[in-house]
């Protein structure tokens, strides 16, 4: 399994186990220094400012420092047991060890997308004493109940009333952005007024799911981001986030960091990742699972194509 951080093992980020910052593996790093003030890793599949590498549906794609990267898969196991070890079970995993989670904590994910379902578990695994999900989409949610989580569907009720009920007036310690820059909130003046920025290129991701958080959490609680962000985002209540002391961890996936632990959890049973798999297609399917994953028919969570 390849995962989508590029990693040489070598630079004094790797060795503190910060994959996703390598500092050898991105091919553009002078032009993420000058954006970012120092470059990231290497990513397959996202921009020029991350290497501008071919993802991981190209036709070809080559793998630089491949004797470090790669895990390496033992005997016995299906592919569908260890593909979403190069991306979405490390990223949820992530997720949830960023809380630092104690077994008295609420932990409330936005998003029910393959990551937020993967946060979910992780959460349930580390211990939780609930674990909240909000999202609107019916089949998603199911899949958050089935694995362990009380849901909240944003179009049918107040995410903050239903929080407020769910934590005795107090606010889940700790949550989870798996959303990121393209959060939806249909009936929300901040939303709209993100969109509208948004088309006239005054701002690039929609942060309503980063506000929400900020505003429902408890005092001295951590804010866990997975979700990706792209550029410039607006009001963002900082004075409440200082004021509340919260705490924010965030970042692409360390994903080498994790990767041992979780091929064991797999082989012992403990978490089996091909739960989220609702399609399984060959790959001339492809462009028109892509239609049917956007639009969100068919309860299309996760689809893989076999070649």
């Amino acid at each position: 399994v390849v995962p989508f951080t590029i990693v040489c093992g070598e630079c004094d980020q790797c060795r503190r186990g910060n994959f996703s910052v390598c500092e050898r593996s991105n091919r553009n790093k002078d032009v993420a220094d000058k954006l970012f003030g120092h470059t990231t890793a290497g990513l397959y599949g996202y921009t020029h400012l991350t290497g501008g590498y071919a993802g991981g549906q190209a036709e070809y794609v080559r793998v630089p420092y491949a004797d470090v990267g790669p895990v390496v898969i033992p005997d016995g196991m299906t592919d569908e047991q260890v593909l979403f070890l190069g991306d979405i079970l490390p990223t949820g995993w992530q997720a949830a060890a960023q809380c630092d989670i104690q077994p008295t904590d609420t932990v409330a994910v936005w998003g029910a997308g393959p990551v937020g379902q993967f946060a979910i578990r992780s959460a349930v695994m580390m211990g939780a004493e609930q674990v909240i999900c909000i999202d609107n989409v019916p089949e998603r949610l199911s899949m958050a109940r089935a694995g362990g989580a009380i849901t909240i569907n944003f179009d049918e009720e107040s995410v903050l009333e239903r929080l407020k009920e769910l934590t005795r007036g107090k606010g889940p310690e700790k949550c989870i952005d798996s959303v990121g820059m393209e959060a939806h909130a249909a009936r929300s003046i901040d939303s709209m007024y993100d969109r509208a920025k948004q088309a006239l290129m005054l701002e690039s991701d929609r942060p309503h799911v980063l506000r929400e958080m900020i505003y429902v959490c408890r005092p001295a609680g951590i804010i866990s981001i997975p979700g990706v962000y792209g550029g410039l985002i607006d009001k963002i209540p900082f004075g409440a986030a200082m004021n509340k002391g919260l705490t924010f961890r965030m970042g692409q996936t360390h994903v080498n960091r994790w990767t041992d632990d979780l091929l064991k959890r797999i082989q012992e049973g403990q978490i089996d990742p091909s739960f989220v798999i609702t399609h399984s297609v060959s790959l001339e399917q492809g462009p028109e699972m892509y239609k049917t994953f956007r639009d969100k028919h068919d309860g299309c969570i996760k689809v893989v194509l076999k070649p």
